[in-house]
């Protein structure tokens, strides 16, 4: 019973996953992150050219 607990105490392969699980996580927040500066960036330049070519004609 006793070595069972001990060996349950030092497995660490589901850390390992979870490891991985945080990794993946972080990087997703940051390329959303990224997308979201992306689109609004984006979005003004297009509003930007547009506003000149209405105050053009």
């Amino acid at each position: 019973m006793v070595k069972g607990l001990y060996r349950f105490l030092a497995d660490e392969t589901g850390a390992t996953a979870i490891e991985y699980a945080l990794i993946a996580a972080i990087i997703g927040v940051g390329i959303i992150a990224g997308l979201v500066n992306l689109k609004t960036g984006i979005t003004g330049a297009y509003y930007g050219t547009a506003n000149q070519f209405t105050a053009a004609n």
